[in-house]
């Protein structure tokens, strides 16, 4: 009933008079109008680090990762988080749920000024990973979905619990990993008793799979792929495809997700749900369920796709979008001019493609940005 990990997550009612929530006890919470949140900042990196996985390991499949403990094993196992912690005899030493002791705290107001001042006594923490080496203990919270923002708690109250019961310094660390990629994220708190002088240190992304696709990979789809017609369904506007993607991987572990818990689980709100589960089922990869309330899953064709390896499933799914003719001609259109096409070309084509109920100029230049920002997800498979 409290848990809202994401501030799109949040009540309507908080949402409207910027509201948010956090626990003080097991029993007992303070809801104010405070910056609970951090918006996640994606630092510019030296692409991809891949990383070795140990062959004669059989219990841990790391191409079929389907929770935070799976990823988290694999990460440490394969030492991305030796590499990205810069630490040495990493040992996993502390997860699940324990009490956070008694500390006090300030955190900014939405509205500035005074922070606020509070206490909290022995409320409810959970870790999902704690690994300690010789200089640092880290706290990791991890998701295996894309999210835009987190609940800074998550780190918060788990950084003070431990700050003060080793010498040790107390790395906070988070993780998401999607698609094959770990997305690791270490955070600083300046001052240990201000909640929101969380700051961003490092930020790096590992594979334990190489995708081994070139232009020519890319180019082969393209050329191989045959348009089909165009569905009578929603035309996309879902500018990440790396999300579409993180949806499908959502279904095929769950199977079947109903509306309101693709909305209230994951970093959606009602609106983005119907953006995200459309343009899936636009690519023929998403089904809707109207039965007992709407509920969605992978098509047939969605399933197959997981069970490719990696590098099959990238291109399986740039063929996905690809057999659509308005994609298959912008991206000709941007291959023979080597460079991004112009909005106003890119509406121009998709204005001759005979798509269902776009009929509004700004309805177009919406969809022209999914466009643009879908094949550059394309191109980007390319190896660096």
């Amino acid at each position: 009933m409290t848990k809202f990990d994401h501030s799109i997550n949040l009540p309507r009612l908080f949402q409207d008079n910027q509201l948010a929530i956090l626990p003080r006890t097991r029993g007992e919470y303070v809801i104010a109008k405070m910056n609970a949140y951090y918006e996640i900042q994606n630092l510019q990196d030296d692409g991809i680090i891949y990383m070795d996985f140990p062959e004669h390991l059989q219990s841990l499949d790391y191409e079929k990762i389907s929770s935070e403990a799976s990823a988290l094993n694999c990460a440490y196992i394969s030492g991305i988080l030796s590499d990205f912690l810069e630490d040495y005899e990493l040992l996993p030493t502390v997860n699940g749920r324990m009490s956070s002791g008694s500390f006090d705290f300030t955190i900014s107001k939405i509205s500035g000024g005074n922070p606020l001042r509070l206490s909290v006594a022995n409320s409810q923490v959970e870790i999902d990973g704690g690994f300690e080496g010789i200089n640092y203990l880290s706290i990791i919270e991890a998701k295996n979905y894309m999210v835009s923002d987190f609940l800074i708690r998550q780190l918060y109250y788990p950084f003070r619990l431990w700050k003060d019961r080793i010498a040790k310094k107390v790395k906070p660390v988070f993780c998401v990993y999607s698609n094959g990629v770990f997305h690791l994220y270490e955070y600083q708190f300046c001052e240990s008793s201000h909640y929101n002088s969380i700051h961003l240190i490092k930020q790096k992304r590992y594979s334990l799979e190489k995708k081994n696709i070139s232009l020519n990979d890319i180019y082969e789809i393209w050329q191989t792929t045959f348009p089909i017609e165009e569905p009578k369904v929603s035309f996309p506007q879902a500018d990440s495809f790396e999300r579409v993607i993180n949806l499908c991987e959502l279904l095929f572990e769950e199977n079947e997700l109903s509306k309101e818990i693709v909305t209230t689980t994951y970093d959606f709100d009602v609106r983005q749900t119907g953006y995200y589960t459309d343009a899936g089922i636009y690519l023929g990869l998403i089904a809707k369920v109207n039965e007992d309330g709407i509920k969605y899953c992978l098509t047939e064709e969605g399933r197959k796709l997981f069970d490719k390896k990696y590098r099959e499933r990238q291109l399986g799914f740039a063929r996905a979008i690809l057999k659509h003719s308005v994609f298959s001609k912008v991206l000709d259109l941007y291959l023979r001019k080597a460079e991004l096409p112009s909005h106003i070309e890119i509406i121009g084509i998709m204005k001759d493609s005979g798509l269902y109920r776009v009929a509004a100029d700004s309805t177009y230049r919406r969809r022209a940005s999914t466009i643009l920002s879908w094949l550059n997800w394309i191109l980007d498979l390319q190896d660096d």
